[in-house]
């Protein structure tokens, strides 16, 4: 049997297959959130300066940002599965070592490790999944599943910690991946097909210090200034990444077999979906991070109940990821996607009016708007970057696919924190008796400075706080609705001949092997 091609429909084994993608994908995202009820708890116990904690929680989407590319790649040489049942294997066996950390250093270590071993699992399961759905509207419904659990799982991270940590140590949030990287391990050889490109030629390993050095830089200094503020440091740092960026795409246009495939990137339906991906991330950003600071600082609620707030969203969200590869039987794809846009440009608008005692059900309901609506572009951008890759270079396309959605993210809390940060120095009032200059860095400041003064003048700061917060809010949401407006004219102009995959735009067929493409022969039989 060869790979699955658009005329043919997946079989139970298949299924099942997916099931064993979506189980890391779930904990990797799970992983991103899981954290950070735990870092009290470690750090007591570890004894944790605040520049370690800070390391201990980013340096895993450092190097999981940092090597998707690479991995992507390496993965079509030697093998998807191989590279993914690898990196389970590190995952695992380093997730048990980090629950029994004894220091910052080791846990930091530990951290870097599991993000670089994350970083082999998600492109290399796109890839596999590409492979084992040659049909496109199951392709489609394959890869909403896969963006359920993938958006799901950073909902239920703080819910799933909190739980463990009522019961257990703080180690358990590490170990509870393990039990889920065996299954992998052992699933994988059965319910998964391996394939590889046969000319992959050999990894250049100049290329992947390049790709590294380019965007480790620019993830560190977009994150230094959304902490921070654009500071001189921060500025130079991004200085530095891009122009190192420079020189790996100078590099990957002369190599015979580049890290990354620039001509990827003639196909405009793959341009295309990739920049929504990237852009849509710098809008959703900004929102979420203030939605959640607005729920606790402004309106005071626990992080637990600021958590069920945001469950809604994540609701409407699975049902958007599920239910639009099956609208494309019925609506164009480039239609879907823009109507999408245009729920969440809404959703903005609505949260744009946060102000007043109605402010929670009102950013609740703009919430789910917003992320209901991106939720049909991301599965169906994401099925048009998959399909119209070459079967060969699947791997290579989802690590460009999950690259992008962090730059967006990195981006976004950069550039719309800074602005909600603007405005709410902007028409955050002087107070005479009140160290202003710290009190207008950011709402938590004044939150703090406000715990030391007398009621009545604490009272008064917070006030005009909160309102200079909801103000800065509402700018960041009506400029993510405006983005949002201008990506939904442009994928209804550029993705239109995407619409019918099989009969406009061959390019998006799932073709069959060719001599560079091989498949383990075993799997295969027993299709």
């Amino acid at each position: 049997m060869t790979i699955p091609a658009a005329d043919d429909v997946a079989g139970r084994r298949q299924w099942v297959g997916l099931a064993v993608l979506a189980l890391p994908t779930l904990l990797l995202s799970v992983d991103l959130s899981v954290l950070y009820l735990a870092l009290p708890h470690l750090s007591a116990d570890l004894r944790a300066s605040a520049v370690q904690q800070l390391w201990i929680i980013d340096i895993y989407s450092f190097m999981t940002a940092g090597f998707l590319v690479t991995m992507g790649t390496l993965g079509d040489r030697i093998g998807r599965r191989k590279l993914m049942m690898a990196g389970a294997s590190v995952f695992g066996l380093v997730s048990i070592i980090a629950a029994w950390s004894t220091s910052p250093s080791m846990l930091i270590a530990c951290r870097a490790a599991i993000g670089i071993a994350a970083a082999t699992q998600l492109p290399s399961s796109l890839g596999i999944l590409r492979t084992m759905f040659g049909n496109p509207r199951q392709l489609g419904t394959a890869m909403g599943i896969w963006f359920t659990c993938f958006l799901g799982g950073q909902a239920v991270g703080p819910l799933v910690g909190g739980l463990l940590l009522q019961r257990f140590w703080w180690g358990s949030v590490f170990l509870m991946g393990v039990p889920v990287m065996v299954a992998v391990l052992v699933c994988a050889p059965i319910y998964l097909p391996e394939t590889r490109h046969q000319r992959h030629g050999r990894l250049d390993l100049t290329s992947v210090a390049l790709s590294l050095a380019a965007i480790l830089p620019i993830i560190y200094g977009l994150k230094d200034a959304a902490n921070n503020g654009w500071s001189t440091p921060a500025v130079i740092t991004l200085v530095a990444g891009a122009a190192i960026g420079v020189l790996f795409l100078r590099r990957q246009r002369a190599l015979a077999t580049p890290l990354l495939d620039l001509s990827l990137f003639r196909s405009r339906t793959f341009s295309t979906s990739v920049s929504v991906l990237l852009v849509s991330g710098v809008a959703i950003a900004g929102v979420v991070l203030l939605s959640t600071i607005y729920l606790q600082t402004v309106k005071g609620y626990t992080p637990l109940v600021a958590g069920l707030l945001l469950l809604p969203q994540q609701a409407v969200m699975a049902v958007g990821s599920l239910s639009a590869p099956a609208l494309t039987a019925k609506v164009r794809t480039s239609y879907l996607i823009a109507g999408g846009l245009a729920i969440s440009a809404l959703g903005m608008v609505i949260m744009a009016m946060v102000h007043g005692t109605t402010a929670t059900p009102v950013l609740v309901v703009g919430l789910m708007l917003t992320m209901g609506g991106i939720s049909m572009p991301m599965t169906l951008t994401g099925n048009l970057i998959m399909s119209s890759a070459p079967v060969e270079k699947a791997g290579a396309a989802g690590g460009i696919m999950e690259t992008s959605g962090e730059f967006g993210v990195a981006v976004g809390i950069a550039l719309m924190g800074s602005l909600g940060a603007a405005v709410y120095r902007a028409t955050l009032p002087d107070f005479t008796g009140v160290p202003n200059a710290v009190v207008h860095t950011s709402i938590t400041q004044a939150a703090t400075t406000a715990a030391h003064l007398p009621a009545a003048l604490a009272s008064r700061l917070m006030a005009a706080a909160r309102s200079a917060f909801a103000n800065g809010f509402d700018v960041v949401a009506a400029v993510g609705g405006g983005i949002f407006v201008l990506l939904a004219i442009v994928c209804v102009v550029v993705l239109r001949r995407s619409d019918h995959p099989c009969v406009d735009d061959p390019s998006l067929v799932v073709s069959t092997p060719s001599s560079g493409v091989e498949e383990n022969s075993t799997w295969a039989e027993s299709s």
